[in-house]
């Protein structure tokens, strides 16, 4: 995982790009999701499958340090005013209830990820409940089910394909970056233009160890409270996920889909700057980070971040809070939500202090 999405509404910041924006879904929306899509959807041979479950990015900020420390401490004093911005595992307190927790995930199979901060494993193991943004990550083959029975959500159903809504030049490299991902543009060319370009988004050690059978962090979660005999609640429902990038302008997903094609390899040194910020529990340095290596081109669709901004980060947090409240105030609850929804003055941790709760930075 409030604006961009952590830095206050009232005092925005430069925005970043569409493809900014795409990274961050595709760290904040369950990797179930594009998995079941594209085995779905795109219908994928062995031959598109990767098989390489190893990751070969490098953190870009370990660049940027030797090369151009001042844009690091640029980044760094960004990050610095993100309410919230350091820490991915909390407690949640009120008199007369037991302490729940609040773990900020990242949706990805990374062993390093898996392991989970100090104590935050304890926690779920002893928790009353166990809390996800969607409970249907337990059965692939019904959620999968679910989501072809909206497939206007999906798929252009009006007659028209991505080739009606770019130009030439987009078009010719849009179809070069998707051959070097192993499709073809004329068998996905009716798919919603989010949906490839969160496939693009996705390194391919991410695709070769989920279909070698690994489970993303929350799923893990889940599963395991499963085989404790723990019940598993979900706030959100997978087409509310969908029907809130569907409400998104299109535009907003092409310039997305188009820029983070142009990105190529670059996406696997994003997605290990991400997962090595997440480690050291530096989620407010994120989006910092992001404008700082994909800057948004001078004809940003505003417009469309600003939805992004207000449909994808601020709703959905509001309805995690809501969502939580119930089981916050029973208690000992474990919650575990995408890191990037918790920071920022309209992120989780905020929202639940807004609700009466005491909540503090655990296993410090």
């Amino acid at each position: 995982m409030s604006t961009q999405p952590f830095f206050p509404l009232r005092t925005r910041l430069p925005r970043p790009s569409a493809a900014d924006a795409l990274v961050w879904l595709a760290g904040a929306l369950p990797l179930l999701l594009l998995v079941v899509l594209i085995s779905t959807l795109l219908t994928l041979s062995p031959a598109h499958a990767a098989t390489d479950t190893s990751c070969h990015g490098h953190n870009l900020l370990v660049a940027m340090e030797k090369e151009n420390p001042a844009e690091l401490q640029k980044i760094r004093d960004e990050a610095a005013k993100v309410p919230n911005g350091k820490g991915i595992f909390w407690k949640i307190e009120k008199p007369g209830v037991a302490p729940s927790w609040l773990l900020g995930t990242m949706h990805v199979t990374d062993p390093r990820v898996l392991t989970m901060p100090p104590g935050a494993r304890e926690a779920a193991a002893a928790a009353d409940i166990v809390v996800i943004e969607s409970d249907e990550v337990l059965d692939e083959q019904k959620a999968g089910a679910t989501l072809l029975m909206h497939p206007e959500l999906t798929m252009f159903t009006d007659g028209t394909s991505i080739k009606d809504h770019i130009d030439a030049e987009d078009l010719k490299a849009l179809e070069a970056g998707l051959k070097e991902r192993g499709l073809a543009l004329g068998t996905v060319s009716r798919m919603k233009p989010w949906i490839l370009a969160s496939f693009v988004a996705l390194p391919a050690c991410e695709m070769a160890r989920k279909a070698a059978g690994a489970s993303f962090l929350d799923k893990q979660i889940a599963e395991d409270a499963v085989k404790a005999g723990k019940p598993v609640a979900g706030l959100e429902t997978m087409v509310e996920q969908l029907q809130a990038m569907a409400d998104l302008p299109l535009n907003f997903h092409f310039e997305a889909l188009i820029e983070t094609i142009a990105l190529g390899d670059k996406m696997e040194d994003v997605t290990e700057t991400m997962t090595e910020l997440y480690l050291n529990g530096d989620v407010g340095m994120t989006m910092p980070m992001l404008k700082a290596v994909a800057p948004m081109p001078e004809t940003g669709a505003e417009n469309g971040y600003a939805a992004f901004e207000d449909r994808i980060v601020r709703d959905r947090n509001i309805v995690m809070s809501k969502g939580s409240l119930r089981h916050l105030e029973k208690g000992n609850a474990f919650i575990a939500v995408g890191a990037l929804h918790l920071p920022g003055e309209e992120g989780l941790v905020e929202l639940f202090r807004k609700q009466g709760f005491t909540v503090t930075q655990a296993g410090r």
